[in-house]
């Protein structure tokens, strides 16, 4: 039995093939995910926006990381990789997370200002 120059072709070509579907995919959700957010009625354009950049965003740094993965020489590299990919999507995640939330809360207090100044007005007792 001849053994091959290259013992990883085969697991290259799938590894391939698995990140052009693993992008596709993401593709298609970030698709998907922008035409429901469009059609949404609760949510402001603001936090839409940021919503559909940090979608943008992840989906780069997948590519990214799946592009490193296969570049990666040895087991020592593909961990060192992974475990840089691993804290730098936490600590975006915790980023992403903060800056979502003061924007909706913000959103939902300009959305409700109108109410309570309604309500402040209306139990205040005007007399002649």
């Amino acid at each position: 039995m001849a053994k091959s120059d290259q013992p990883f072709v085969q697991s290259s070509d799938m590894m391939t093939q698995n990140f052009d579907q693993t992008r596709k995919a993401m593709e298609k959700y970030a698709d998907l995910f922008e035409k429901g957010m469009k059609s949404s009625p609760w949510l402001d354009a603001d936090l839409n926006k940021k919503i559909e950049d940090y979608i943008e965003k992840n989906i780069a740094a997948a590519n990214e990381f799946m592009r490193k993965l296969f570049e990666a020489k040895d087991v020592q590299s593909f961990w060192l990789v992974q475990t840089d990919f691993m804290q730098t999507q936490w600590k975006m995640f915790s980023e992403q997370m903060k800056d979502l939330s003061a924007t909706a809360t913000r959103s939902v207090v300009d959305a409700f200002a109108p109410i309570s100044i309604m309500l402040e007005f209306s139990t205040v007792r005007h007399f002649p």
